[in-house]
């Protein structure tokens, strides 16, 4: 671990000197890339000149302790060596952590999905719930987002809807949400008082730009035409809408939100980029069975992840047994907690993998 750590702050010191050049800025691709390249090693680096300087600190406070006689300065000097210790332990466990294989999609933008699934009218409403509540999360991060598609229903519902997330490292942070979501709770429409349970599913792929995925224009047909259901002015008027077809897949996108045809022809693109690209990251996941053991719910699509039990006012995510009392803060974006909590399972998981296989 400690030669890999010492290679790793050779690299950060050859980054740093690189970016330091005066020809660095004729370069702005390499600048960037250096950049990116800084950005992620920093935490480790501080962590691990953090740690050394622990130890030094260690062997000065045994050193001193030997030829100290003072018992009022040995007393303190035992106190720093106890408190130097208890950090280097503490650094040693964040290190193990900052030097877990990370995901290359971590950094990447979101495209969220989510769909309406057993339960009729109440999944479609719960599903636009879920919908607030990723944005009030977002909010709450800062994020941008952007609709890309939804399918509407006349009592606030949605059958679906497509959104994307501009944030930093959005991935890492939302890829925890995939999965299905269950609510169980009495539907306004339900005169019996009966609890009714609905599912609906979440799907977050990572962005795919132009150079992850490449499409060839004749596995596409594009058609145009006019945006259907409640429009802004011209929106319904002009040919706007367009629906793509991908023939390999079988995947159709259909995109309306915006009143250009070239915006909602770009949108369209971007979808079928990202799902293409989750596909074959899907097909690496089931390739690699060991992988999707280490990893906590960023796999199967069809795993039960969540229910928001109204009565009791309970959230439980069944990944890491975790119920949280406070379903009215959850459903306004107070979701956090939760994915610190899937962050740690996760984190812990791979530590017991590579421990196994050292």
């Amino acid at each position: 671990m400690f030669d890999k750590l010492e290679d790793l702050l050779n690299k950060y010191d050859e980054i740093m000197n690189e970016l330091a050049s005066p020809t660095i800025a004729d370069n702005q691709t390499r600048f960037r890339q250096l950049m990116k390249e800084q950005a992620s090693l920093t935490p480790l680096v501080e962590a691990y000149k953090e740690y050394k300087k622990c130890n030094g600190d260690i062997e000065d406070s045994i050193m001193m302790l030997d030829e100290e006689s003072d018992p009022e300065m040995k007393e303190m000097l035992k106190e720093e060596l106890a408190n130097a210790k208890k950090r280097v332990e503490e650094l040693e466990g964040e290190l193990k952590i900052l030097l877990l294989p990370k995901d290359p999609n971590d950094d990447k933008n979101v495209i969220v999905e989510i769909r309406a699934g057993a339960g009729g009218d109440e999944s479609a409403l719960f599903a636009a719930e879920i919908y607030r509540m990723y944005m009030h999360y977002a909010d709450s991060k800062h994020w941008r987002t952007e609709l890309l598609e939804a399918d509407e229903i006349g009592i606030g519902g949605m059958k679906s809807c497509t959104f994307m997330i501009t944030g930093d490292s959005a991935y890492s942070v939302m890829k925890y949400e995939s999965g299905v979501h269950r609510v169980q709770r009495v539907p306004e429409t339900e005169s019996g008082g009966r609890i009714h349970t609905s599912t609906i599913s979440v799907a977050v792929m990572p962005e795919a730009e132009e150079v992850d995925v490449e499409i060839d224009e004749k596995d596409i047909r594009i058609d145009v035409m006019r945006a259907s259901g409640n429009g802004g002015q011209c929106v319904n008027t002009t040919d706007s809408a367009v629906r793509l077809t991908h023939y390999p897949t079988g995947i159709v996108i259909y995109s309306q939100t915006e009143k250009s045809q070239i915006q909602n022809k770009a949108k369209a693109f971007a979808l079928l980029r990202a799902k293409l690209y989750d596909m074959a990251q899907q097909e690496a996941h089931d390739a690699e069975a060991s992988l999707r053991k280490s990893q906590i719910g960023t796999g199967d699509r069809s795993e039960k992840i969540r229910t928001y039990n109204f009565p009791q006012g309970r959230v439980t995510d069944h990944r890491i047994n975790l119920t949280l009392y406070k379903i009215d803060k959850i459903m306004n974006g107070d979701i956090q907690e939760i994915i610190d909590a899937c962050i740690t399972a996760d984190q812990a998981a791979k530590l017991a993998k590579m421990n196994e296989e050292q």
